[in-house]
């Protein structure tokens, strides 16, 4: 049987990211935030489709908590940070309590029956939580009129220690006054539960809308994910950040077709003219939204931006790239990212699909490679990434 290596072929479509970016990223965060605040750095759904393990050790030293959404993140992070806290984000199933409490991660704990299922769980041994409050969000935590009966049951468990308050924004980036009265309830909610622990509250509300929305807002701490990234959800912090991730391309074919000739499935595009197209390999299977079909869609060919043509299909798009004179199937092509004076964001490509930025970026799918880039030692593949030591 050949043996080969899968990495020894040639890559047809990779997303590099720059990791000196990432930190630049962490430090203009901290610059925007109140001296002390805290930073969780959320490491959910392979670091929203970043990378997790690569993510982890760039970051390691850096941020004060890792935020996850399982058990599973929490052990892929914990295999590559054996020091910062983790932090789970929402509820634990039944059966990964008491593997959350044997190593050592912190839960978000939802409802009393969580809570009773911790402090049977967890022994002799004081283990730590923190309170999840629903202000307004609707999908899981205490509700106010919890709070009365939340507090009687935590004087009954003396082993759970309540180390933090959170609860999550849904409109920090769509609705000022909203967030502002739901924050002001919050802090009523965190007075009221000032006594139910011996030590004094870790309090975090803000996400990344919230953190730049309102940045001498509510806590100690502030949860961090697609701005970490380099995508501000609000539009105003974007100078303040750089994207991290550059998604690349290459050609495999380049025709001249004639004026009339149809494109891709259904022939919704025509040519209104002989044009020069470029097939990219590239499609809807690898995260490139299918939805980008005939709605404006562009990439970037020596710094200029090329229309997408037609629908976009699994494996393949095609480009028009008329207006660059003797192009080649060498030429880098760019989806996502800045090549040159251009830069196509996510929340661009986001707005032409009708979806979100969190969606673009977790949708780039396994068989796209991802490449890490950082100054000192250069280039890196995800296979590869060891230690940042060197770096």
């Amino acid at each position: 049987m050949n043996s080969t290596s899968l990495q020894a072929f040639p890559c047809r479509t990779w997303v590099e990211v720059d990791l000196d970016a990432l930190r630049a990223n962490v430090r203009a965060i901290r610059e925007h935030l109140r001296e002390g605040v805290k930073v969780m750095a959320v490491m959910k759904a392979n670091a929203y489709g970043h990378g997790v393990k690569a993510m982890v050790r760039a970051l390691r030293g850096r941020v004060d908590f890792f935020g996850v959404a399982n058990l599973r993140e929490g052990v892929e992070v914990r295999d590559e940070d054996e020091e910062t806290p983790i932090f789970l984000l929402g509820p634990a199933l039944a059966e990964e309590r008491g593997e959350i409490i044997r190593r050592g991660f912190l839960p978000a704990v939802c409802s009393l029956e969580e809570l009773k299922a911790y402090a049977a769980l967890a022994g002799d041994t004081p283990f730590a939580i923190h309170l999840k409050i629903d202000t307004g969000m609707g999908r899981v935590g205490f509700l106010e009129g919890d709070l009365r009966g939340l507090m009687e049951a935590i004087r009954l468990f003396p082993n759970i220690w309540v180390t933090g308050v959170a609860t999550h924004l849904p409109v920090a980036d769509e609705d000022a006054g909203a967030t502002t009265e739901q924050l002001a309830g919050f802090r009523g909610i965190v007075e009221r539960l000032a006594g139910v622990s011996p030590v004094p509250l870790l309090v975090h509300a803000m996400n990344s809308a919230g953190m730049i929305g309102f940045p001498v807002g509510v806590g100690e701490l502030v949860r961090v994910g697609l701005t970490l990234y380099g995508s501000a959800p609000i539009g105003s912090f974007q100078d303040h950040v750089r994207g991290i991730l550059t998604w690349k391309v290459r050609m495999t074919q380049i025709r001249r077709v004639p004026a009339g000739h149809g494109v891709s499935y259904g022939r919704t595009f025509r040519t209104e003219r002989p044009s020069d197209l470029a097939t990219l390999a590239v499609g809807y299977a690898d995260g490139y939204p299918r939805h980008l079909s005939g709605r404006g869609a562009e990439v970037l060919i020596r710094g200029q931006r090329c229309p997408v043509l037609g629908r976009v299909t699994m494996d393949q798009i095609v480009v028009d790239v008329s207006g660059l004179a003797g192009v080649g199937l060498e030429e880098e092509v760019v989806l996502l990212g800045r090549q040159g004076e251009e830069e196509i964001l996510a929340a661009e490509l986001a707005g032409k699909a009708g979806t979100i930025a969190w969606e673009i970026f977790t949708g780039i799918g396994p068989r796209v490679e991802r490449v890490y880039l950082f100054e000192k030692s250069g280039r890196v593949s995800e296979n590869d990434f060891v230690d940042p030591s060197s770096y």
